[in-house]
């Protein structure tokens, strides 16, 4: 006979995906260190410089979310979505500018940082489906953040 407590389920699998969000920040921001170090060899190194700060910034932002992510007020179905969406959108992104600055493409969604780099057909589509797909993940899970945000009636007891 199983005893475990639904709430108690819910618990563990929230500080689960909490560390595992504080695992993958860390890796971002171990990355970021490691890319920093090799700016001057991209094909195009402004972008390696925006690889670097991405994924600074991510990495920071995931270890955030992921001291946050317990705290949360998420259904179960709906804390996965949320970490699958959130997570997709950090992983996807950050390779998407990741792989324009080793392939020196990227000058439509870039322009700033790629300047007039061009990379082939395939590579410009990776890139363009990379980051015009990570954006709408980034916010949505933004969104799902601030909606666990609202606290539980308990709260205000």
């Amino acid at each position: 006979m199983n005893t475990t407590n639904p709430t108690q389920v819910k618990v563990r699998e929230s500080s689960r995906q909490g560390r595992r969000l504080l695992q993958i920040g860390s890796f971002f921001f171990l990355f970021a260190l490691l890319i920093g170090l090799f700016v001057q060899k991209f094909t195009v190194p402004r972008l390696g410089l925006a690889v670097h700060l991405q994924a600074l910034m991510q990495g920071l932002f995931l270890i955030v979310v992921g001291l946050l992510w317990p705290k949360l007020t998420f259904s179960r179905g709906s804390s996965r979505v949320a970490f699958c969406i959130l997570t997709y959108g950090c992983v996807v992104g950050l390779t998407g500018n990741f792989l324009a600055g080793l392939w020196g493409a990227g000058s439509s969604l870039l322009p700033l940082a790629a300047g007039s780099a061009r990379g082939s057909g395939f590579q410009e589509m990776v890139v363009t489906v990379c980051l015009k797909s990570s954006v709408p993940a980034l916010i949505i899970a933004v969104l799902l953040i601030i909606w666990g945000l609202r606290g539980s009636e308990c709260d205000s007891a």
